[in-house]
């Protein structure tokens, strides 16, 4: 039974919003468990985690260094304790949200991700959002980091991208089943109980 599209985005979202309620224990079990998601996931996964380094480099030290608390060793400039927890914990969560983008981006195809955008901004275009631009953009934007040279000089991130000019996009409009809608709800009760837990 394929899903269709919305739904398996607002899985994708929802998995990404769990993933922040995770700690200790849990959040532990679920580190071990990412990696075995698959080759192909894993092999993305690890790209998207050497791109992120730096910035899980820099977490480690503010919260290591900048949260209060009992020293990790006597003397000056220790980390503390409850530093070393925060920062095990942002960094786990990190780790799985790229884990999850990895597998998100590896089993979404890029026609079913802007028909799937395109259903869950419908219901906006009463309060005056417009859902077809907004796919043109996230199509577009994914088009350009996709297409993003690794600069040696940062100046050329400022060079204007060539636009093709009188592209058209097309979305497949299939309809949403019953048990699309069920799981949609499902999910959306499922983060409400976690949330208020």
């Amino acid at each position: 039974m394929r899903l269709h599209p919305a739904t398996r985005l607002t899985g994708w979202l929802a998995l990404l919003v769990a993933v922040q309620c995770l700690s200790g224990a849990a959040l532990f079990a679920v580190c071990l468990i990412a990696p075995l998601s698959g080759k192909r996931v894993a092999r993305r996964g690890a790209r998207l985690i050497w791109r992120a380094r730096w910035l899980l480099l820099s977490l480690t030290l503010v919260f290591a260094w900048g949260v209060a608390g009992e020293p990790l060793w006597s003397g000056g400039m220790a980390p503390t304790h409850e530093g070393i927890d925060e920062a095990l914990k942002h960094l786990g969560r990190l780790f799985l949200v790229l884990v999850t983008v990895a597998a998100f981006l590896e089993f979404m195809p890029l026609a079913d991700l802007l028909a799937a955008t395109h259903v869950l901004l419908t219901p906006f275009r009463r309060l005056g959002a417009d859902s077809d631009r907004g796919v043109a953009r996230l199509m577009l934007a994914l088009r350009y980091v996709e297409s993003l040279p690794r600069p040696r000089d940062w100046r050329s991130l400022l060079d204007v991208p060539e636009t093709a000019a009188g592209e058209v996009i097309e979305i497949d409009h299939r309809a949403m089943r019953w048990i699309d809608g069920c799981l949609m709800a499902g999910w959306l009760a499922g983060l409400i109980l976690l949330c208020l837990r």
